[in-house]
């Protein structure tokens, strides 16, 4: 039998909505995960999981809020990049936060920098990130 089937089977990775937020100076906002979280202790780009029924537009803005305080703006897609981790597979969908309103602060007490792009090196990063 030739020709091409559709996947019926629900995707098992874990859709994740990214920002990569630049101030005035340039600098990139990033926030370290709690120590009790998969990836704990690693520093990242401010995110989370897209939840059923909800735009990755949308899961940006709520995560944002939820975390971080601010209300985004204009936003564009950057890139979507897939990690397989032993425990799961996720699927990180990364925009640019081209601009927000509000002051940036960790809602959920998470530390937050903000990081000239030369230095975002020296933060360790889970892996799905580079």
């Amino acid at each position: 039998m030739s020709g091409s089937t559709l996947n019926t089977e629900p995707d098992q990775r874990l859709h994740v909505a990214v920002g990569v937020i630049r101030n005035s100076n340039g600098d990139i906002l990033i926030a370290k995960r709690a120590e009790v979280l998969h990836q704990g202790g690693l520093w990242e780009f401010p995110g989370g999981k897209v939840e059923p029924g909800e735009s990755v537009e949308q899961a940006l803005g709520r995560e944002l809020f939820e975390e971080l305080g601010i209300k985004i703006g204009k936003i564009s897609p950057l890139i979507k990049t897939s990690h397989a981790y032993p425990d799961r597979n996720v699927l990180l969908d990364v925009w640019w936060v081209e601009n927000f309103s509000g002051e940036p602060y960790g809602k959920e007490r998470q530390p937050i920098r903000w990081v000239p792009v030369t230095q975002l090196k020296n933060y360790p990063f889970p892996e799905a990130n580079w």
